[in-house]
Formats: structure tokens, C-alpha cells, sequence
């Protein structure tokens, strides 16, 4: 790989498991939260001045919709503020060791205003919910850095889907998450600096998870949005066609 040493970010979560267990990354160091924490400013100067890396994968965040919501303040302080915390030791580190840290930050495609679909990266963001907000704030941070890569996408584990009933009208492009690990592992190692969009064709939610879940019962978005406390996005498709020439790219 380009990159000698990769520092990953919430290691501990979905996505973070599922980016260790891969065997794209070698070197990867993942700490725990005990040891970094991005709301403590302090665990993350001591790491970095204890660690030598060149690239970081942040998938650190406070991801669930409802624990937004319900906890605005910590959401703010986690992907707004945590993630510009690492932000500032990475350019410290930069400037001091005369580095060009590569930083791939996972984002989402809550960042848009979830009605039309088919999302460029050139739309407006206009997020619909808390968590798509703190998200879009976390972007403006790692946009200082001058070798970033944002990356907004949705995804699943089709081996967890917990819910028996789906909407036969709302859509998306999410992927599943061992297709969006690969999906990182390409962007890493590109030269591409900006935001690009990320994820599978346009499909309904019940479409997409009655495939690997074949006891799905079909619903409308009107009956979730009735029982969850907070906005979902009734077209939160992206247009990928930046996404499919990268990845094209040898």
C-alpha cells in the first residue's frame, strides 16, 4: 500500500470492525477509546505524538439517528468537535514531521436534503435531521486538510437487519459494508482530494433488504415516521458517476 501506517477511528463500531477484519489495510493501528478518545483532546496529542502514521480513516461518530436527537449537545461534541480535534493534531503533525497526512473521513448521505434523490456532489447540503447537520459540520473541518477525502455513503450488514418491516417508498443507495470497506480501501490510495459520493444503485428500502431477508414485510415511510422520534429521507439517492470513474482507475 502508499501509506506506511494507517491510524483508524473508531475502531470498535460497525464499520470499523468490519475495515479491520478485511485484510485491505496493512498497519492499520486501531486504537480504543479508552487510549483515544476525539472528545478528549489530550488522548488524541499524546497518540499522535506517540505513534508514527501517514494516513487516518475516520469512522469515529455518533451515528444513531435517536441518540442524536436525544442528545444533541453530545452529537455536536463528537462529530463536530471530535472530529476537529483530530483535525488540529493532524495538521500539528503535518507541520512538525513535514507530512501530508492522507485523512478519509466517513460521512454520510444525510447531508443532503433527502426528498429528490439522485445527489451530486455539487447539490446543496441541506440536512433533514441532527445527525446529518453535525455530520455536514464534521466535513467543514476535515476540509482544511489539504490531502482529504470525504465520503458520503450509506450502508448495511445484510446479515444484521433487525427490523421486520421495510419501506416500500423510500430509497437510497445504500451498500453493503463489506462493499464500502473496498470502496475505502480504493479511495486511500487516490490521489482524488474533495467529497465524493459512494454506494449502490437506487432502490427501495424493502427491495433492498428483502433479498437477505426474505421474511420482510412491506410498509410505507409514513407508518416509521409515525413511530420514530425523528426526519427520514424519502429519496436519499446519490449519483455515483464520479464514484464509478475512480473506480475504474487503475
Amino acid at each position: 500500500m502508499k501509506y506506511k501506517k494507517i491510524l483508524l477511528t473508531g475502531a470498535s463500531g460497525q464499520l470499523g470492525q468490519a475495515i479491520s477484519n478485511s485484510g485491505y489495510f496493512e498497519n492499520l493501528l486501531t486504537p480504543s477509546r479508552e487510549i483515544l478518545d476525539i472528545t478528549k483532546p489530550l488522548t488524541i496529542k499524546n497518540y499522535f505524538h506517540n505513534n508514527d502514521f501517514d494516513a487516518v480513516i475516520h469512522c469515529a461518530a455518533l451515528a444513531r439517528m435517536l441518540e442524536c436527537e436525544k442528545n444533541p449537545e453530545q452529537a455536536i461534541e463528537t462529530n463536530i468537535i471530535g472530529t476537529s480535534n483530530l483535525v488540529i493534531e493532524a495538521l500539528r503533525k503535518e507541520s512538525k514531521f513535514r507530512k501530508n497526512i492522507r485523512f478519509v473521513h466517513i460521512s454520510t448521505d444525510g447531508v443532503y436534503s433527502g426528498t429528490k434523490g439522485n445527489y451530486s456532489e455539487k447539490d446543496a447540503a441541506i440536512p433533514y435531521n441532527i445527525y446529518g447537520w453535525t455530520k455536514l459540520g464534521a466535513e467543514c473541518a476535515v476540509k482544511i486538510l489539504s490531502n482529504h477525502c470525504i465520503i458520503r455513503t450509506s450502508f448495511f450488514d445484510s446479515n444484521r437487519i433487525k427490523f421486520d418491516e421495510s419501506a416500500t417508498d423510500a430509497y437510497s443507495s445504500k451498500m453493503q459494508i463489506n462493499d464500502l470497506v473496498k470502496a475505502i480501501a480504493k479511495m486511500l490510495e487516490s490521489d482524488f482530494v474533495g467529497v465524493i459520493n459512494i454506494g449502490d444503485k437506487r432502490k427501495s428500502d424493502y427491495e433492498r433488504y428483502k433479498e437477505f431477508k426474505p421474511t420482510l414485510k412491506p410498509c410505507k415511510l409514513k407508518d416509521i415516521l409515525k413511530i420514530v422520534p425523528f426526519q427520514m429521507a424519502k429519496d436519499a439517492s446519490l449519483n455515483t458517476e464520479l464514484w464509478e470513474k475512480i473506480k475504474k482507475e487503475k
